[in-house]
């Protein structure tokens, strides 16, 4: 016969299960809350757990804030907005979404989009409809309208004076 093993307290199961999941990825709080849920954790032992790992500092969402918006700024190119969206989708407090996309300078946030575009559509758009496309693109990555359409502009500008040069 197969030897049972002892049934673990449901406070150590939650801090266990805690731990395997902030090994694989930083999750924020309330995405540990929430997958301890589905995993149909007793509430008083989730809030131990998130406690326990908040406390060892492996928990933090001001730190998960801060890297994931630099990642996806340098990375993926992503705009304020689209940054914002993503971490209030996670569960980050909106006073903490609003200091990490107020971190960046405009400008900064401008070089990064040109960058975008001269990844994406090294060609200067030749029309309205590709100065559309590159605008939507953008729009999508969350940059604000007015900032993309000074992207699109000096992107046009910067692609026309590579070719004159």
């Amino acid at each position: 016969m197969e030897e049972v093993p002892p049934v673990q307290p449901e406070r150590e199961r939650a801090i266990d299960l805690a731990y395997r999941a902030i090994s694989a990825r930083d999750r924020t709080v309330a995405e540990l809350r929430t997958l301890l849920e589905r995993k149909r954790v007793e509430p008083q032992a989730i809030a131990a757990a998130v406690a326990e790992l908040g406390q060892a500092g492996y928990l933090d969402d001001a730190r998960y804030a801060r890297r994931f918006a630099e990642d996806k700024r340098s990375l993926e190119r992503w705009g304020r907005e689209r940054i914002a969206r993503d971490l209030r989708r996670r569960g980050i407090q909106p006073d903490l979404v609003e200091a990490v996309v107020a971190g960046q300078d405009r400008d900064a946030e401008l070089e990064t989009a040109l960058v975008l575009l001269d990844h994406r559509l090294p060609e200067p758009p030749a029309d309205d409809r590709e100065r559309d496309r590159a605008w939507r693109l953008l729009i999508r990555r969350g940059y604000e309208p007015e900032l993309a359409y000074e992207a699109v502009r000096i992107h046009a500008i910067r692609a026309s004076d590579r070719r004159v040069a």
